[in-house]
């Protein structure tokens, strides 16, 4: 019997960007100024072959969950502190519900990269490798 998805992605990425704050590069660039961390959730072969952003911090989204909560074994201390967290992965998709995952969980404040790492380089913005 096929499956029938009843909330796809399209849906989940819609619901996902009604609710969190989508920053340009530019704006992005200027939080991080302030003091906002900048959360890369690509995979790390995507680091590998496009390059990486200087002080961004690398979560594989497939850890975030666990990387955000205190309770988890996994927990990183850097989402402990009291900052804004901007979370970017190649598209934007992949961030978007990044950002809402880690809003339902009650990381605040945060907002994510719309167009992603794509749109982060054809603004100009600085790349590493």
């Amino acid at each position: 019997m096929a499956q029938t998805i009843t909330r796809g992605f399209r849906l989940l990425l819609d619901e996902a960007n009604a609710r969190v704050t989508t920053l340009s590069p530019d704006e992005a660039l200027q939080r991080m100024s302030q003091g906002a961390l900048l959360v890369d959730v690509r995979d790390p072969r995507e680091l590998e072959r496009e390059g990486r952003i200087a002080g961004a911090f690398h979560c594989p989204r497939g850890m975030l969950e666990f990387w955000i909560d205190p309770e988890s074994p996994y927990f990183k201390p850097v989402f402990g502190e009291a900052r804004t967290f901007i979370f970017l992965c190649a598209g934007g998709w992949r961030s978007a519900l990044a950002a809402a995952t880690a809003q339902d969980m009650g990381l605040r404040p945060v907002a994510h990269v719309g167009g992603g790492f794509k749109l982060w380089k054809e603004a100009g913005a600085p790349v590493e490798g």
